[in-house]
């Protein structure tokens, strides 16, 4: 059953969208935070669970973990700790990695109504590029698929928000985003986009409510359930006519 939409005031003008990729285009934030999981426990973090990376590094890039991994063992990461990760996570994607449902026709959808869409993401350039490549989505973003490898600051922050705004040749006020993550919520309201939050990963079953709640207070204008409410939601003014 789709969530409902948290109603919000009439939105602005919206010349273009950008997405968060995992856990919005794709149904992967199990399997990454599985492999996140594991990286950390044989770097060393013995207990760590997917449940816990879900909790405290959703949307946040490999090299900010990394660095926290760092700070609780009291010493590096053994080199390459983004590579091995990435490696668990490409050798379950292959078998494992789904698109989300109702992706393909909502991208139809903006393409046929002219609106340019583009990636913002706190993957690597190779996995981005990968898991559009598996995923069949690549065709629809040629090379407006931007990683946090490209900027200085990843998500909260706005940099990649506003690399992909600036990209597109469209300015971040009429820009709206799609984003699973509290992160990713914060950086887009920070870019000055219009913020819709998604809640209609299977990482997120059984707590959409709670994700809601946590997405509303990091600044979503609206929160969505499932892609079939994501043009209304991403382009109000379109969706009042």
């Amino acid at each position: 059953m789709n969530s409902p939409v948290s109603e919000s005031e009439p939105g602005p003008e919206i010349r273009a969208i950008i997405f968060d990729m995992d856990g919005c285009l794709v149904d992967s934030e199990p399997l990454s935070l599985e492999a996140v999981a594991a990286e950390m426990r044989a770097s060393g973090l013995r207990d760590a669970t997917a449940a816990e990376v879900g909790t405290k590094y959703l949307g946040v890039s490999l090299a900010k973990i990394a660095k926290d991994v760092e700070a609780q063992l009291g010493k590096p990461c053994a080199p390459g700790f983004a590579d091995r990760m990435e490696a668990r996570l490409f050798a379950a994607y292959e078998s494992g990695l789904r698109q989300m449902d109702g992706v393909e026709d909502m991208l139809r959808l903006l393409n046929q109504a002219g609106i340019p869409v583009a990636i913002a993401s706190g993957a690597s350039v190779r996995r981005l590029e990968k898991t559009l490549k598996i995923a069949r989505l690549d065709g629809y973003f040629g090379n407006r698929g931007f990683s946090a490898d490209l900027v200085r600051r990843g998500k909260p922050a706005p940099d990649i928000f506003l690399l992909a705004a600036e990209k597109l040749g469209v300015a971040p006020q009429n820009c709206a985003v799609l984003e699973d993550s509290p992160h990713g919520i914060k950086g887009a309201v920070t870019a000055g986009m219009w913020t819709v939050g998604f809640v209609g990963g299977s990482h997120l079953a059984g707590r959409e409510a709670d994700h809601t709640a946590i997405l509303r207070a990091a600044g979503a204008h609206q929160v969505i359930g499932h892609l079939s409410q994501a043009l209304a939601a991403l382009v109000p003014a379109r969706a009042r006519l």
